[in-house]
């Protein structure tokens, strides 16, 4: 099992030749040679928010099962933030730098989903997340028209957004929170009312209903997002696809 220093942590690294993207030949080895290259600028993306893996020990074709508390074998240096629920607690992960997500990587956590909120602050999101999921035929393109006429919404409330690929069909668009006190319950409630707001003046191209026959040929504008106990997918993370992609940010020129 071989051994490797990263930034003074000694990590042992398993399984490497273990193919994890059959229809790529893409190996264990090849998903922490990704993470060990992006992690300069994933890190700061992933920086105290309470992360959830999702693992794929035997790779994308097998089963895959979500983690939100950080296993019990992690090496000391891993930071973890304890969150309380009203039935339980969960010890999540913090992965506040380079060794942390190469350790992750090398878990076979192909996916990660970090919180909309920074620990320990849990109640308070520091951004409103718009998924827009298209129903086929709608694909990619559909998507970023969906994105356009977001960003000149949030262009004339005096509000900046960012995009990225959901690393399949899909886009992210978000909407950064430079204000204290805000909490969920006003996230959902103006996210929900954005997405009805676009369905009634794109009828032909949003939904905002969840319902999948109401989907077909158009992007959903999934605003059910903006909850304390639900993630979205980090930037730069992996996909669990056929191959792998990864979720990309994207500028609004290359939107449009």
């Amino acid at each position: 099992m071989p051994r490797v220093d990263i930034e003074g942590r000694q990590l042992k690294l398993s399984n490497l030749d273990k193919v994890l993207y059959p229809a790529a030949g893409f190996t264990k080895a090849h998903v922490i040679d990704y993470y060990a290259r992006i992690g300069r600028w994933m890190v700061p993306h992933l920086r105290d928010r309470p992360l959830t893996f999702k693992r794929y020990p035997d790779g994308v074709e097998a089963e895959s099962f979500f983690e939100k508390n950080a296993p019990s074998h992690r090496p000391e240096w891993v930071r973890t933030a304890r969150v309380e629920y009203s039935s339980s607690a969960v010890d999540f992960t913090l992965a506040n730098d380079l060794p942390t997500l190469v350790w992750a990587a090398n878990l076979a956590a192909l996916e990660l989903h970090p919180s909309l909120s920074l620990a320990p602050r849990m109640e308070q999101p520091t951004m409103v997340v718009f998924d827009l999921d298209p129903g086929a035929p709608a694909g990619l393109l559909e998507c970023c028209r969906v994105a356009v006429v977001l960003r000149g919404m949030f262009e004339a409330l005096k509000l900046r957004s960012f995009a990225k690929t959901s690393g399949g069909k899909g886009m992210q668009v978000y909407v950064p929170l430079n204000e204290e006190g805000v909490t969920y319950e006003d996230t959902k409630g103006f996210s929900r009312q954005v997405a009805q707001l676009l369905e009634q003046q794109l009828p032909d191209l949003v939904v905002s209903n969840m319902k999948k026959e109401l989907r077909v040929g158009k992007v959903l504008v999934d605003w059910s997002q903006n909850d304390e106990k639900k993630t979205t997918v980090a930037v730069y993370s992996l996909r669990a696809r056929e191959r792998p992609t990864a979720s990309a940010p994207v500028t609004w020129d290359e939107v449009s």
